[in-house]
């Protein structure tokens, strides 16, 4: 439809008043020149673009009325899925995406669908790297999916933590539990080399540590459900761990307590984990469907598929640490 072009109001020697082209008088004021023109009904009036600011109160304005009207849903075992995506994963972020700039390999291995064991290396010091596994799978995989992570019952007696781990869906790492939540069509991750791993000296870096009694895998035999291993390289230099003071270790029912290049000597400051760079890689899935969960008691089954999979991470460890120049500029 053609707009109505205004002609320019003119003073003639007649007085007369000058006319609007489709014949209508304009009075002699200057605002219908200065009038837009009306929109058709083929018209489309521009809707206002919200600025990533207004989306952010939005929907924290949305997230509080959900909070105080109980408008959302806690699993039996305590997971908030309305309180993991709105305040800890975005509380997580940050780290992930601009301090560790965690780059992810693989992830078309990890089904969008149905129950699956993400079986990773466990290092670091503190247990960051479970965290950044659990933003990972949600924030890279396209169906967005959520980590139920099996952890120690240490972590649970820690008065706010265990109650955060709660809420993001963590459980203890009991097979009966790890059974459910696989059976119900969860992805379930669990890190067997525990405490060892996570507290093995600086030295020691990228070698992995027994993997307990494969628990894990008779689990996944019991439900049929694939293992995924997942290497994680990055992990080890956020704090280098050059000693234990066991003695404090003890006073706090802690297995260690470290000592790395910067704590305790700078006090809180030495808590900041160093910036490396990351990488986390999921490799093909190992199916245990094709076994039968009969061999789930079967002491040589399960060993021999647990060295397979703790073969599998280490190898991909071995790659990953060749192919990067340097631990904190990847």
């Amino acid at each position: 439809m053609s707009e109505a072009r205004i002609i320019p109001l003119h003073a003639d020697g007649d007085g007369h008043t000058p006319w609007h082209p489709n014949g209508q008088s304009n009075g002699g004021s200057r605002a219908a020149a200065d009038t837009e023109p009306e929109l058709g009904p083929d018209s489309e009036a521009a809707e206002p673009v919200p600025s990533p600011w207004e989306e952010a109160v939005t929907e924290t304005l949305a997230f509080l009325r959900r909070r105080f009207a109980g408008d959302y849903a806690v699993d039996d075992f305590g997971f908030d899925a309305d309180l993991t995506d709105n305040l800890l994963l975005p509380a997580l972020r940050p780290l992930y995406q601009r301090w560790f700039r965690v780059e992810t390999i693989g992830m078309k291995n990890v089904p969008d669908v149905g129950g699956a064991l993400v079986v990773a290396n466990h290092s670091g010091t503190l247990p960051l790297d479970a965290l950044m596994t659990a933003v990972a799978l949600h924030d890279d995989h396209p169906a967005q999916r959520h980590l139920r992570m099996l952890g120690a019952d240490l972590m649970f007696r820690l008065p706010v933590a265990g109650t955060l781990a709660r809420k993001q869906g963590s459980t203890l790492a009991c097979m009966p539990d790890a059974e459910r939540l696989m059976s119900a069509g969860e992805l379930v991750g669990v890190w067997p080399e525990g405490f060892k791993g996570i507290g093995k000296p600086f030295r020691d870096r990228y070698k992995l540590q027994r993997f307990g009694r494969g628990g894990f895998v008779s689990a996944a035999l019991r439900t049929g459900v694939p293992i995924v291993p997942c290497s994680i390289v990055g992990a080890e230099e956020i704090y280098p761990k050059i000693g234990d003071l066991k003695p404090l270790a003890r006073l706090f029912g802690a297995p260690y307590f470290p000592v790395t290049p910067l704590f305790p000597l700078l006090g809180p400051l030495g808590l900041v984990p160093l910036p490396s760079k990351w990488y986390i890689e999921f490799g093909e899935p190992i199916r245990t469907d094709t076994i039968g969960a009969t061999e789930a008691d079967d002491p040589m089954t399960v060993f021999n598929l647990t060295d397979q999979v703790r073969e599998t991470i280490q190898h991909t460890l071995y790659r990953l640490l060749s192919q990067r120049r340097n631990a904190f500029l990847g």
